[in-house]
């Protein structure tokens, strides 16, 4: 199923996309119950299973959507996909030991709609296509092979970055949580719909060009393995999001890699989940954003 929230008459709905895209509203048709409490729950799934075969629809372009989550901590993973080897090599040979992990702050996610500030203080925002884990059963040290079962559903995520605010200091906090910095995808795709997670092709498209290209297959710490590791550490609250990492951009395309400017558009593409499309504005038009403005 996929899942989204939009305003309907000052209030917030959850919906659910028919086969062809249409969508039902999932709250108008006496479903009680929000997006989030929809991926924990098998009965409320069935429910709105059984809603979507029989009710009426509404066409897309006659609503607003909003974000499917509002995360209260995205936890992001830094290096995560093995880069391109020569014939030969050992693919492995630079896998670090653990996953480098960073958060990104409750001001960075916004709607796929919603324009993406180039800060006019950053002269370096970059873009990073990356699959979210979206949480919704509360995880506290769990092994890895049931940690799957407390994500509810998938999103696409744009992790952009202000690259010379991340040299500002020993952390990458600063660069990484200007506000709404991380857009993310307008649908949550439940976890049933995607069979294997670690087979999904990542894309990323920039001036109509392919810059990343890459498996999640080639993944060094699988997505069940990222749950199970964060949760050692803190307990994972429904409604968290992980960043799971990006794969590098393909060759040709870092060595002709400019910097983010405003009127420049990154679309996200995951086999399964759809795409994610991110338009980038001049801190002069903040005030368009909604993102403390």
């Amino acid at each position: 199923m996929r899942l989204i929230r939009f305003t309907t008459g000052g209030e917030v709905h959850t919906g659910a996309l028919t086969a062809t895209g249409e969508v039902v509203d999932l709250t108008g048709q006496g479903l009680a119950a929000d997006l989030i409490e929809i991926l924990g729950s098998d009965e409320l799934r069935a429910r709105a299973a059984a809603i979507v075969e029989t009710a009426p629809t509404i066409a897309p372009d006659s609503i607003e959507t909003v974000l499917p989550v509002t995360p209260g901590k995205v936890l992001a993973i830094g290096y995560n996909y093995r880069g391109h080897v020569p014939p030969g090599a050992d693919p492995t040979a630079d896998d670090p030991a653990f996953p480098d992990v960073f958060v990104k702050t409750p001001n960075t996610p916004v709607s796929a709609s919603t324009g993406v500030v180039v800060p006019a203080v950053a002269s370096e925002v970059d873009y990073e296509g990356e699959i979210g884990l979206v949480i919704a059963r509360r995880a506290h040290r769990v092994p890895v092979e049931e940690a799957l079962s407390h994500v509810g559903g998938y999103v696409i995520l744009n992790d952009v970055s202000a690259r010379d605010w991340q040299r500002k200091g020993s952390q990458m906090t600063l660069g990484k949580c200007f506000d709404g910095f991380l857009p993310m995808s307008d649908v949550v795709v439940t976890r049933d719909e995607i069979a294997d997670p670690q087979d999904l092709l990542v894309e990323v498209v920039r001036d109509g060009e392919v810059t990343v290209s890459q498996s999640t297959d080639s993944m060094i710490f699988p997505m069940a393995f990222l749950v199970h590791h964060l949760s050692q550490a803190m307990t994972l609250e429904v409604g968290d999001v992980i960043s799971t990492g990006t794969p590098q951009k393909l060759p040709a395309a870092q060595d002709a890699h400019r910097h983010i400017v405003a009127g420049d558009e990154v679309t996200v593409r995951v086999t399964g989940l759809g795409e994610l499309a991110t338009r980038f504005i001049a801190d002069s038009d903040r005030t368009n954003t909604g993102v403390n403005a």
